[in-house]
């Protein structure tokens, strides 16, 4: 075996990266693998952004149709979150640019199961040992609240804060997704949470309402 096949082969890839890997030496296994674990996460992405189950659907197939035919443009550095929401977010721009109206995000849904949604409210950022009983009525509020409020921010903090927040992305992965900067991905949830606190708090909430991850990456 040759050195460069032994660094190779030592390379601890992830998971997704070694489906691309797969996918880019013809395995169609890799690529049903890659539907079965993503399509969930972006429909629940489009979903935040349009609240058209239709259209939610048809873009988690056009975004897994672009990774398909792109596949050969990704590298296995373990960037396949960004890889896979770029593609996912640049269908969205493209779709708001076409639309008559507005279809960016009104309200904050989770789906999580067919036919099983909850609302999701921003209390989920609270430290667990401030969420009593007493909170449930406040949550409701917080939750009408914020279907309201998101709409206000700007898109890019917007889509910042849905990634990171929704779709678990770190900042690192939403700067990818975005493509931007590590440090602008920051600005942006830093302009936005401080917008969807001040927000809160003329409407009588908490200003405690998020916790301090600026530093995350």
């Amino acid at each position: 075996m040759s050195s460069r096949t032994a660094t190779t082969a030592q390379l601890d890839y992830s998971e997704d990266d070694q489906r691309m890997m797969r996918l880019q030496e013809g395995d169609s296994h890799a690529f049903a693998e890659i539907v079965q674990s993503w399509q969930r996460p972006l429909f629940g992405f489009f979903i935040k952004n349009t609240r058209d189950e239709f259209l939610s659907e048809d873009l988690v197939q056009e975004t897994l149709l672009r990774l398909y035919r792109n596949s050969w443009d990704y590298l296995p550095r373990g960037l396949f979150k960004g890889f896979l929401f770029r593609i996912a977010r640049n269908l969205l721009i493209d779709h708001s640019r076409r639309a008559v109206h507005d279809v960016l995000l009104k309200s904050v849904r989770v789906v999580r199961s067919a036919g099983d949604e909850e609302e999701t409210d921003l209390l989920q950022q609270l430290a667990e040992d401030q969420v009593t009983a007493h909170d449930q009525s406040v949550q409701k509020e917080v939750a009408a609240a914020v279907q309201g409020m998101l709409t206000e921010l700007p898109d890019e903090q917007r889509q910042t804060f849905i990634l990171h927040h929704y779709e678990s992305l770190t900042l690192s992965e939403v700067a990818d997704a975005m493509a931007t900067t590590l440090p602008t991905a920051k600005s942006r949830l830093r302009l936005a949470k401080e917008k969807l606190r001040h927000l809160l708090t003329c409407r009588g909430f908490t200003d405690e309402i998020f916790e301090d991850d600026s530093s995350e990456e």
